[in-house]
């Protein structure tokens, strides 16, 4: 059979015949291969005794001689090496990937460190720690329970500073709600005096209308359930001054009201009518605490499906004496000031 060169099998035998270096034997595909008994040869070859000597079946690939199965190559998955597989001293090239974390840190190495060596196969799953940190940012908000935010609010000539805790323990009490900040602007915007006066605050959650109350020289009493005491507890020590009058202590409506006096001069609640409930527990710890000649002020966010406007209009008229004080129509809060009809009710 003769080829595209012009020799046939046997004259390519004989031509590999004449250009090898020791006995050659040939295959049954025709290719040449070193007889065994020239494998010592090759051998020593490979250990670097015999220079300059190299037989023709022995591949070359740019520049790297000797036996493929003595060459220490770089062979990698996607094929050969190739115009970019070796470096100027023949040694292979890493592959052209940054170092994610390089830009962060000029001290890092620039590559990777690779995991291909002798005997071992690459991992093919991604090094966790050489994701970058973007893909989750580690916020710490993002997937904590609860966080905190402080706030500053600015009444009466004040700086209050407040602290939200936010969580699935506080609930709706660790928020300051529109229907507080609307109260406190009608204290301000009214010139409401506190000086001297006994003042008590219902269903308080940040504390920051009995705190304003208490920098404007009252003696208050700031109240709520017991878990929410240790926020209202650090948002007073972070505004009232030492010395000042303010104390933080537990209240549940219609059960442990009677443990306080029944004289105090203003009662104060914001946004605490939401939950039908509660109302007739809160009507009469209302009417336990308000004193003979006292007055309660109430602010709410209006809300039907909670039945808020119907306490005002028929619960709360029905025991004291109740006109609307100011009517916020931005953020549908009103203000409610109430006082006894009569004589107090054992």
């Amino acid at each position: 059979m003769v080829n595209s060169n012009g020799l046939g099998r046997e004259e390519r035998r004989g031509a590999a015949r004449e250009g090898a270096s020791g006995p050659l034997v040939f295959n049954w595909a025709g290719k040449a291969r070193p007889h065994p008994a020239s494998f010592l040869s090759l051998l020593l070859f490979g250990l670097g005794y015999h220079p300059g000597c190299r037989p023709p079946c022995t591949p070359q690939v740019r520049g790297v001689q000797g036996p493929r199965f003595l060459r220490k190559s770089n062979w990698r998955k996607e094929g050969k090496l190739g115009e970019a597989g070796l470096g100027a001293t023949g040694q292979p090239r890493r592959p052209a990937v940054l170092n994610p974390h390089a830009a962060s840190d000029p001290g890092s190495e620039r590559w990777p460190a690779t995991r291909h060596s002798r005997g071992q196969m690459a991992d093919p799953r991604p090094d966790p720690e050489s994701e970058p940190e973007s893909v989750f940012p580690r916020e710490v908000r993002l997937f904590a329970d609860s966080y905190s935010k402080k706030s500053r609010f600015y009444f009466c000539g004040h700086v209050l500073s407040i602290t939200e805790n936010f969580g699935s323990r506080l609930g709706v009490a660790a928020h300051v709600w529109d229907a507080a900040l609307s109260l406190c602007n009608y204290f301000e915007s009214q010139n409401v005096d506190f000086r001297g006066k006994k003042v008590i605050e219902l269903g308080a959650g940040t504390g920051i209308v009995g705190i304003l109350a208490a920098l404007q020289g009252g003696d208050v009493t700031i109240t709520d359930l017991p878990l929410v005491l240790e926020q209202i507890q650090g948002n007073v020590q972070a505004n009232v001054p030492a010395g000042g009058r303010a104390q933080v202590r537990a209240l549940s409506w219609g059960i442990d009201q009677h443990v306080f006096p029944g004289d105090y001069d203003l009662v104060l609640g914001a946004d605490i009518v939401y939950l039908e409930p509660t109302f007739p527990l809160l009507l009469g710890t209302l009417q336990h605490l308000c004193g003979p000649h006292g007055t309660i002020y109430l602010a709410s966010k209006m809300r039907e499906e909670h039945g808020t406007e119907s306490f005002f209009q028929h619960l709360l008229p029905q025991h004291f004496q109740l006109e609307l004080a100011k009517r916020d129509e931005n953020e549908n809060v009103n203000i409610y000031r109430a006082r006894h009809r009569g004589p107090r009710p054992a």
